[in-house]
This record gives structure tokens, sequence and C-alpha cells, in this order.
């Protein structure tokens, strides 16, 4: 299993000049590379298809030794970084191809680089070394100049990579990717699903009939007008002025926060959906953000409504990213100890009654399903519960068999508060359930 480590470094004046050096050379081999793809495109498409030969990363990359004897200053940057940044262009390239295929028409091909950004450093497999927490790159800057680094903590397992990077505040990080092993998975009969939200960050139900949700902090509301607030006042100011770069200092930490804030309590969240269950097989519902968050509209009233929730649907999934990366934490810190998730499909799982199984067309505002077989409940937890029957059907029932849902939500859940206490996730986040009512719906806890 791969892991990323994060970790800030001190970089000394003279040790800044070089990188940037390396850096402009990956720029300009980045830059050179992709007008040369894009030059060879028009000329190759407008040849018959058996014909057409585009220009490959392997093509590319056999070129560089021709690159450094023709312009000696590419020396300087070591071989396998030079690589990595081809090898980046051509996954870019594959990315927007990708799209293309799947339909997006909207999909935009890969752009040039400027100067004004540090152009990331990869070293990938070698050209690094790290001895007594001191890590060291290999160059042949003229300079001279050692760029050694010291870290804070000594990452676990076998490092395969690392990146050199700077933010837009000028600090100087480096990610490291190490190889760690993990402990076998193995099925110990119990699963549990989770669904995750916006509303609710996570619904999960498991065998055993518990249930809970976990209700999403919107920190992403409480920065929306903020952020909207002093880019209108950026936007009206002379590009790149000294009002102008006040305004997107302030623009740039106000969604470096916002982003902190929801990783902060994903994290959290996560590690606690993770931890403190007792199913070796968690089950999440796949979704496609994308196509969620598309906008159609035909120009009617009620459709410039529609439009009106789909635009604030579009923030919260596209500007904070909650629904896919909250998976991510979920997938990574379950496989690091031991345990397994398994995304399925959760179409019409929120349409679907997970009673009678009757589907009905519902709206976002729709927070409370009310069907006529008398089923009263959440959404989201509604959806949970489709996930874990679908996960059944398909691994023991396959349809010999019907399960019946109410056995899910046979045992009342607790409330949140209670399990945040229970499991004590921190000072921190306890703070913020003190005065929240938990929403689980009255027919479930009756």
């Amino acid at each position: 299993m791969k892991l990323a480590y994060k970790t800030p470094i001190v970089v000394s004046d003279q040790q800044e000049n070089v990188l940037w050096d390396l850096s402009e050379k990956n720029r300009l081999l980045y830059n050179f590379a992709l007008a040369e793809r894009k030059s060879n495109y028009q000329t190759e498409k407008e040849q018959p298809k058996d014909k057409r030969r585009f220009i490959t990363y392997q093509d590319q990359q056999n070129q560089l030794p021709a690159l450094k004897k023709q312009f000696p200053e590419y020396k300087w940057v070591y071989s396998k970084v030079l690589q990595m940044t081809l090898k980046k262009l051509d996954a870019n390239f594959k990315s927007f191809f990708g799209l293309l295929k799947n339909g997006h028409t909207d999909a935009r091909s890969p752009g040039f680089k400027s100067k004004d950004n540090f152009q990331t450093l990869c070293y990938n497999q070698s050209g690094f070394k790290l001895h007594d927490n001191l890590l060291i790159f290999s160059h042949k800057h003229t300079s001279g100049t050692e760029l050694s680094f010291e870290l804070k903590y000594e990452p676990i397992g076998d490092i395969i990579q690392v990146e050199l990077y700077q933010d837009h505040k000028n600090r100087w990080y480096v990610s490291i990717i190490c190889e760690v092993e993990v402990p076998p998975y193995f099925d110990n009969g119990l699963y549990q699903a989770f669904d995750p939200g916006i509303e609710n960050i996570v619904s999960a139900v498991n065998l055993h009939g518990k249930h809970l949700q976990f209700a999403n902090r919107r920190t992403d509301l409480y920065w929306k007008d903020k952020i909207a607030e002093a880019q209108a006042r950026r936007d009206f100011c002379k590009k790149k002025s000294r009002r102008w770069h006040f305004y997107n200092k302030k623009l740039l930490t106000m969604k470096r926060k916002l982003r902190d804030q929801l990783k902060d309590f994903q994290h959290k969240i996560s590690k606690v959906c993770v931890e403190n269950t007792k199913a070796n097989t968690l089950i999440v519902g796949k979704a496609s953000v994308k196509k969620m968050a598309q906008k159609k509209s035909n120009g009617s009233t009620s459709s410039a409504k529609a439009n009106k929730a789909k635009k604030t649907l579009n923030h919260s999934l596209q500007n904070t990213g909650s629904m896919s990366r909250f998976t991510e934490f979920l997938t990574y810190k379950a496989k690091k100890i031991g345990k397994r998730v398994i995304e399925i499909s959760e179409r019409n799982t929120t349409k679907t009654c997970s009673m009678c199984g009757k589907k009905e067309k519902r709206k976002l505002s729709d927070r409370v399903i009310q069907c006529n077989c008398g089923n009263t409940m959440d959404r989201d937890l509604n959806s949970a519960v489709n996930l874990l029957l679908r996960f059944l059907w398909y691994k023991f029932i396959k349809g010999h068999k019907k399960i019946d849902p109410r056995y899910l939500l046979q045992e009342p859940s607790m409330d949140e508060e209670s399990f945040l206490k229970h499991y004590a996730l921190g000072q921190d986040l306890l703070r913020h359930t003190a005065n929240r009512q938990t929403k689980v719906p009255q027919a479930l806890t009756a």
C-alpha cells in the first residue's frame, strides 16, 4: 500500500535560487513537449487513420539525450526528474482523451505552464537519499549548492517517490510516497454500508440494525460569501497591481482555510467510521460527482428554480470535493488496518423505498422519504439501507431469498453526540456537536 507524507522544509536563499533554476528547465521542457504534441496532432489528424503517427511519451523521452547535448543547461536537472515531467504531460493527455471518450465534451486539453509558479520536481525511485532525517536531492547545478533538507520525522516504509514543491505563500514542502505493509484482509461476516452526502457527510447502517448519521459542518457555506466578496473586489482592481495582490492574497488565504477545515473534518469522521466498527467489509456508494454537478436548462420558470438548487449542489460537490475525497479517506484508512472498502453503484438508491422497493422521483429538498407502504425515513439513511441490501443480494442471495429491510433498522441508534463522546474523537470536534439535535427520524427510534 502506498501512503503519502507531506512535511514542510526550510530552504535557504542559495537553495531557493537553485530550485527555481531547476524548475524553469522542467517548465520549458513541459511547454516545448506540449507544443510539439499539439503541432503533431494538427498535422496528423489530416492523414488517413491507418497512416497517423502521433507522438508518444516514449518518443519524447528518447529525445532527451539530444536535447541535453544541444542545451547543456538541462544537464543540471536529474534525468529522472525530466522523465517524470514528460510522464505528467502524458498522463494529462490520457486524462483529457479519457474524458472525451466518456462523453465529456467540455473537457479542456492540457495548457502551458506559467513561469510565475514553481514547477514540481518529482524524483521517482532514485535521485534522493535519506540519512538521519536528512533528505538529499541529486542535481548538477553549476553553483554546487547542496539540496539537503532536514525532516521533522522519518517516514514509515520504503520511499519510492519524493516531490518537492512550493505553495502560493512561498512555503516549501516535500511529499514523500512510501510503500508500507498492511495486515491481510479477511471476511468476518460483518458488513456496514456508508452513504456519503452533503447534508449528512455520512449515513451508516450495519447488519446489527444500528444506524448513525454525521451532519456536515458545511464550512463551505460559511466561507462562500466571504470568498465571493474578496474575488469581486480583486476583479475590480487592475491586474497585478498592489491592491490586486492584496485582495488576491486574502482570497487565496480564505480558500486555503476552507480546504484545510473540510479536510480536517473529513479525516476525523472517516477515522471514526473505520476504527470503531467491527465490520471488516465496508460498502460505500459510488456516485458520479461530475454528472451530478452538470446543469441543464430549457428556459422555463420551473427549470430556473431547479437550476438554482442545482447551482448550490454544484458548489457543494465541485468546490469542496466532499463526497469523492471522503471515500478516498475511508478507503486508505480501512486498508491500513486490514479492512476493505467496496464501492457499488448507488443508482436509484434514493428513489427506491428500502421497505417496499417502489421507485419515486424526489426533489433535492425532500430530506425525508414518506412512502405509501408506511415507511418514513431520512433520505440518506434510506440510501444506506439500499446499498447494504444491494451488496447482500449480490454476495449471498442473488434473488433466491428476500431480505427484510426492517431487520437492518431493528435497533435504535445512539445519537451523534453520544457516539463521539464514547469514542473520544476529540474536544475540538465535541464542541461543535454539543448543541445540535441529531437528525434521526422518529419512526426509526420509536
